[in-house]
C-alpha cells in the first residue's frame, strides 16, 4: 500500500492510542519537496533541533532525517516508518541507555524491540551476543589513537579471498627503509637505540606494518612524498578493500574511510567524521551500504554496557563486522614490524 501523509497520520494515531508511552507524541514534520526539507533543516540547525522529519515522495517513498544533516533511512514500508517514529519518541533525549530503550520499545511492540536490538530498520538479521572483552580486541587502541598514538593513520588492506597483501612490499612502496625491512626490524629495535630518545624524536618518520585477521596493516603519521608512486607495483598487490582511520587531535577530527573494489563505500556521505556517533543511534543510513556497521555498533552497545567510550565501541564494531585486528601484545612488547621512511 502506497504511503500517503493521511495514511501515515491515521496509522500513527492508532498505534499511539494503544500505548501510554506514545500518548501525545505528534506526527513528525512531513515535507513534500527537498526545498521544504532544506528550509526546515536551516531552521533546525539554527535551533540545534535534531528531531525526526519525514520527506514523502510522490511514489510513497519516505526518507527520514534527524536534524539538518543526518539521513537516517529510506523506505516504502509503513511499518518501518511507524517503528522509526516510535524509536525517535523513545530513544532520543534523556539519559536512557540502549538497553533501556530496547526494553521500552519491547513493551510497546516485541517486534519493535527486536528491530532496535538488531540495529537495523527492518528487524532482520541475527542477534548474537559477543561474549568477548572488547579491550582484548581492536578496541584497545581507541583511547591512545585519539591522541594520535601510536600513529595518526591506521590503514588496513585486504585482497581477494585466498590472497594476502604482502606487508613488506606494501611498506616498501610507501617508502619504508629497504634495509630495515630486509633486516626484519621491530618496533623494539627502533626504541632500543639511545635509550629510546632517538625514536622519540623520529617516530613521526616511522611506520609499523604486518598482517592479522586476513588484513594487512600499515600504521604511520605523515606519508612521505612519492609514496606508492609505482602504480603498477601497487596494483600488483591485489588490494580490493581498504579501511583508513585517521586522527587529527588538534582539531578533534577522527575519520573512517572504507574503499571496496575501487569505490568508496559511503552512502554518498563521503568520509565520515567519527565524532558524530552517539550511543543508541545509527551513524549511517539504515538499509544503506554501511548498515552492517550500524548493526555491529548496536550489538556492541548492548553486549558491553560497561563501555561508554564511543570510539572503543566503534573500534569493537569494526573488528566484529570487518575483522580488523591489531595485536595489543605485539605493540606492548615492541614485536610489531617497524621501519623509518627511507632517506630520513
Amino acid at each position: 500500500m502506497e504511503i500517503t501523509e493521511q495514511r501515515l497520520a491515521e496509522a500513527w494515531e492508532r498505534r499511539a492510542a494503544g500505548h501510554p508511552r506514545l500518548h501525545g507524541v505528534a506526527l513528525p514534520s512531513v515535507f513534500r519537496s527537498e526545498e521544504e526539507l532544506e528550509a526546515w533543516a536551516e531552521r533546525a540547525d539554527e535551533a540545534d533541533d535534531d528531531s525526526l522529519a519525514l520527506l514523502l515522495d510522490e511514489d510513497g517513498t519516505v526518507h527520514g532525517w534527524y536534524g539538518a544533516y543526518r539521513r537516517d533511512f529510506t523506505t516504502r514500508g509503513l511499518e518501518d516508518v511507524l517503528y522509526a517514529m516510535a524509536e525517535a519518541a523513545i530513544g532520543r533525549g534523556g539519559d536512557a541507555g540502549p538497553e533501556e530503550k530496547a526494553v521500552a520499545l519491547e513493551r510497546i511492540d516485541p517486534g519493535w524491540g527486536r528491530r532496535f536490538r538488531t540495529g537495523g530498520l527492518d528487524g532482520t538479521g541475527t542477534v548474537e551476543a559477543c561474549g568477548r572483552d572488547p579491550k582484548e580486541g581492536l578496541a584497545w587502541i581507541a583511547g591512545s589513537w585519539r591522541d594520535q598514538e601510536p600513529y595518526t593513520t591506521l590503514a588496513f588492506f585486504r585482497a581477494a579471498p585466498g590472497r594476502t597483501v604482502d606487508a613488506e612490499r606494501l611498506a616498501l612502496l610507501y617508502g619504508a627503509d629497504p634495509a630495515q625491512v630486509a633486516a626484519g626490524t621491530r618496533l623494539k629495535d627502533l626504541r632500543a637505540v639511545d635509550g629510546g630518545r632517538t625514536h622519540w624524536d623520529r617516530q613521526w618518520e616511522s611506520c609499523c606494518f604486518g598482517s592479522s585477521g586476513g588484513w594487512t596493516f600499515l600504521l604511520h603519521h605523515e606519508t612521505p612524498p612519492g609514496a606508492y608512486a609505482d602504480a603498477e607495483a601497487y596494483a600488483a598487490l591485489g588490494i580490493e578493500e581498504s579501511v583508513w582511520l585517521s586522527a587529527t587531535s588538534a582539531k578533534a577530527i577522527y575519520t573512517f574511510d572504507y574503499v571496496r573494489d575501487g569505490r568508496r563505500v559511503d552512502d554518498d556521505l563521503g568520509i565520515l567524521e567519527l565524532i558524530f556517533y552517539d550511543r543508541g543511534q545509527a551513524p549511517y543510513p539504515r538499509g544503506g551500504e554501511l548498515d552492517f556497521l550500524n548493526r555491529a555498533l548496536r550489538r556492541a552497545e548492548l553486549d558491553h554496557p560497561e563501555v561508554t567510550d564511543t570510539f572503543e565501541l566503534y573500534f569493537h564494531a569494526l573488528e566484529e563486522s570487518l575483522g580488523l585486528r591489531l595485536s595489543r601484545q605485539d605493540f606492548a612488547e615492541g614485536d610489531v614490524r617497524a621501519a623509518y621512511w627511507a632517506g630520513n
